[in-house]
């Protein structure tokens, strides 16, 4: 087996270290294309205005300066072009990325790509607290990462459909199972701006966020999975339609 690995932390990330220890799990053909620098937060976004730098760093081991999505391009396109991966893994990314952050994040960008080009992809982060922010339990996604991606692998996975894997902020042995759970949403303003002001008395401004401990943790969703120390995975579909309202628009255009 032959697997892709890539993530939006960057080259140099722990998290991707943690994830090409998982990888070694599975197989020892590891091709690793990561953004040259921190490409948290880019989604699912192209370099189309700038060319694309890539730099070897090691023995199959890559910097692309540009997107998580670009890496994948480049990994299938270019280097594995004559034997393309068998799997697409992002992460591991440092923080969860579950309910509307799937939509911002880069890491479930680059495990959606791999889908996009038609390889089954799955996109992992490890929780964290503030407190731990800096010292994440990797571990956590280390030990239980094989075996879930075996497992889903062994079962077989639909054509345009990802994997979401987050795993809960506790030391490994403190895990309470596997929810498999939908996509979760918060109930409160999520973004805010921060307005500051710098040294030569110029205004600038950051983009915070606003998250209330047990705020949306409704039944069966990611959020709740990770609060009670379970590994949330979630199946995600590039399709997305929303077939209900497309029937009324349908009944409503006729």
């Amino acid at each position: 087996m032959r697997i892709l690995i890539t993530n939006d932390d960057g080259i140099h990330a722990p998290g991707l270290e943690v994830l090409e220890g998982i990888a070694r799990e599975l197989t020892d053909d590891i091709w690793i294309v990561a953004p040259e620098t921190d490409q948290s937060g880019v989604a699912h976004s192209l370099s189309l205005n700038d060319p694309l730098r890539l730099r070897e760093v090691g023995e199959r081991h890559y910097a692309v300066k540009g997107t998580p999505t670009d890496c994948v391009i480049m990994g299938v396109r270019h280097l594995m072009l004559e034997t393309p991966p068998d799997i697409v893994l992002s992460g591991v990314n440092r923080g969860r990325n579950c309910a509307e952050d799937v939509t911002y994040s880069g890491t479930v960008a680059g495990a959606m790509e791999g889908t996009v080009l038609g390889i089954p992809s799955f996109a992992l982060s490890q929780s964290h607290s503030a407190v731990n922010r800096q010292k994440p339990y990797w571990e956590t996604a280390r030990m239980h990462a094989p075996d879930l991606i075996r497992r889903v692998l062994a079962e077989g996975m639909p054509r345009d459909v990802l994997i979401n894997i987050n795993f809960p902020d506790c030391p490994p042995d403190a895990v309470q199972g596997v929810a498999v759970a939908v996509q979760g949403k918060r109930d409160q303003e999520l973004l805010h701006i921060e307005a500051r002001t710098d040294g030569r008395g110029n205004p600038y401004y950051w983009i915070g966020f606003s998250r209330k401990a047990g705020i949306g943790l409704r039944p069966g969703t990611d959020l709740l999975a990770l609060t009670e120390n379970r590994i949330a995975v979630t199946p995600l579909r590039l399709d997305l339609t929303d077939e209900p309202f497309m029937t009324r628009l349908a009944e409503l255009f006729n």
